[in-house]
């Protein structure tokens, strides 16, 4: 029996986003490795170790924590800033794979929302495979994305009927200064919204699908200063956030 590697998405916080799928990956994984991001994010493993308690049906589980490598918030150059860490990775994975795996055992990431957007485990495990020193199966079982849970969280459709929607980053969203359509933004660690029409309607979400979970939505240029102060204080009392909005044009 190959070993496997099964990148399992948890959804946004909420222990009952994990599908039938992930449940059955969850258990027939012999360990589960996580990153530990230090104190000020303990709270994400901490939603990972209630998976594991909640939907493990048969004893012998194996949660192994490594803490994260650095990576450079501020970079010159941001990709080669994420591609240094990204390596930082690989190695830590290849390492911790190589440790406590056996031959023929499972192992598993439990990865926040879904594997395939704004994830880098998939790639980082192609890195490790590339490099020749272990040889493995991925299996990837989907999971409840944060675009998803925003959208139930207000209640409403990502787009208008017939158009598309965007899906970037924040770093993209002020580099393009704008938006044409619906725009979903991710990874927006300081939304200033300079640049962006104040007509624009914005829909915002943290801590989405758990109880700390906070919605706000309006004009752009009512709610800005809100959405940024609400931030402020959720960070300093949670040590971390993941937020995440969805920009729209005025209806015509």
């Amino acid at each position: 029996m190959r070993t496997t590697i099964h990148l399992i998405g948890i959804g946004t916080g909420n222990p009952e986003h994990l599908t039938l799928q992930g449940i059955r990956a969850l258990n027939a994984a012999d360990v589960v490795f996580a990153l530990d991001k230090g104190e000020a994010k303990s709270g994400l493993n901490a939603v990972r170790r209630t998976i594991c308690e909640r939907y493990r049906e048969r004893p012998g589980l194996r949660f192994v924590e490594a803490p994260d490598p650095e990576r450079d918030r501020r970079p010159d150059d941001y990709g080669v800033a994420v591609d240094d860490w990204h390596a930082a990775r690989a190695g830590l994975y290849e390492d911790l794979i190589a440790t406590h795996l056996g031959e023929g055992e499972q192992g598993a990431f439990l990865v926040w929302g879904d594997p395939a957007l704004y994830d880098s485990t998939l790639r980082i495990l192609d890195r490790v495979r590339a490099r020749g020193r272990l040889d493995f199966d991925v299996s990837v079982v989907p999971g409840i994305t944060s675009v998803q849970a925003l959208a139930a969280g207000h209640r409403i459709p990502l787009h208008r009927i017939g158009e598309p929607v965007r899906i970037t980053t924040g770093r993209r969203l002020r580099e393009a200064g704008g938006i044409d359509g619906a725009t979903v933004v991710m990874l927006d660690g300081d939304p200033r919204f300079e640049g962006l029409a104040p007509d624009l309607a914005i829909y915002w979400g943290a801590y989405l699908g758990t109880p700390d979970e906070l919605l706000l939505s309006g004009r752009l240029g009512d709610v800005a200063d809100e959405i940024r102060r609400l931030r402020r204080e959720a960070r300093a009392r949670h040590g971390w956030i993941m937020d995440i909005y969805l920009l729209m044009p005025p209806e015509a």
